[in-house]
């Protein structure tokens, strides 16, 4: 029988989900609920679409469209997310899934389509320079006590750890409060001279994956000081947005996060594997990432380009945008605040 390509509605989602659940190539940000999250968060039109053949899904291909003044417009798999494009366990569905993107693209008059590929480019697409790198590795488990668990992570980083601790009494609890994350975060981000994410963003991921995710906060007596919001999917743990006050940077509590957040997962949700999430190389998280133990590895985003079009250089790496950064962090963080949220949905 023929492959079909169809779009997702309510009464598909669930068998979407337990496809990308079932397929070992597929990821957190293919599950259905991203359609919803991008379009109530953002207002972008989503375009996720499935292939079927004799009646089963054999392949899924999760679309959103990124038009903005500011910053143009682009057709991603997916925006707002590391990995995406088309995951397919039949020749005949990738084949199709990738020329449904392409004559979407066509038809949208999207000047580009981006797949962000994690293992290698799609045959025949342009692909970016290195630019965007991911940061995984396995959790060990060397026994049950915590000297065992802080194997995992290099001398220098244990004995931060130990210092937040023990010098400095912090503490961690792991919840839902996106307030607190929020607070946090947004002062974090307009420290490092990026717009915000609004607060409905966040929400909106807490209430679409109730179960597979949660906040771990870090607490120096009656005051939070870093905050993470992690995404759990199999066996692995993604701290995904997180961020710490400028007090963070004196008592370790940056580093007692990833920490609690590495531990608490291994003994809570039994992860077994820990993705450190994307970073922009030579920047100072990609740095941060290495000196944790964390190997790049290479992002391999790629593109189909209309005629004319160039690969989307909206990234802080881009010289144009330096003294924008610069007037970024001297904003206060109410003003960044309202300001943040209307551009970043151009830079997902």
């Amino acid at each position: 029988m023929a492959v079909a390509i169809r779009e997702l509605n309510a009464g598909s989602a669930a068998a979407w989900d337990r496809f990308v659940r079932e397929t070992p190539a597929a990821t957190f940000f293919h599950l259905a609920p991203w359609a919803e999250v991008i379009r109530r968060s953002f207002g972008h039109p989503t375009h996720y679409v499935f292939a079927e053949q004799d009646g089963a899904i054999v392949g899924v291909l999760p679309l959103a469209r990124m038009k903005t003044l500011l910053f143009g417009d682009l057709l991603a798999s997916t925006p707002f997310c590391v990995y995406g494009g088309s995951v397919a366990v039949t020749p005949e569905a990738a084949v199709a899934l990738e020329a449904h993107a392409m004559a979407l693209r066509a038809k949208l008059g999207s000047p580009a389509l981006e797949f962000r590929r994690e293992a290698e480019a799609d045959p025949g697409w342009t692909e970016r320079a290195p630019l965007y790198f991911t940061f995984r590795k396995p959790i060990v488990a060397f026994g049950d006590d915590t000297k065992g668990m802080e194997k995992n992570i290099p001398r220098k980083q244990r004995a931060e750890v130990r210092k937040g601790l023990t010098k400095f009494g912090l503490r961690s609890t792991s919840d839902s409060d996106i307030d607190v994350l929020h607070a946090i975060y947004a002062e974090s981000v307009r420290n490092l001279g990026s717009p915000v994410f609004p607060k409905r963003y966040f929400r909106a991921l807490a209430e679409l994956f109730p179960d597979e995710h949660d906040v771990t906060t870090v607490w120096q007596g009656d005051t939070p000081v870093s905050s993470v919001l992690n995404f759990h999917f199999r066996d692995e743990v993604l701290p995904y947005y997180g961020g710490g006050t400028r007090a963070a940077r004196g008592n370790a509590a940056n580093e007692v996060m990833y920490w609690e957040v590495m531990r608490r997962a291994h003994r809570e949700r039994g992860a077994t594997s820990f993705d450190f999430g994307r970073s922009k190389i030579e920047t100072g998280a990609f740095a941060y990432k290495k000196n944790w133990g964390f190997v790049p590895q290479q992002l391999h985003y790629c593109y189909r380009l209309a005629e004319g079009a160039a690969i989307p250089e909206n990234n802080p790496n881009n010289p144009k945008y330096k003294l924008f950064i610069a007037m970024w962090k001297k904003l206060p963080v109410p003003v960044a605040n309202v300001l943040g949220p209307p551009l970043v949905r151009g830079l997902g």
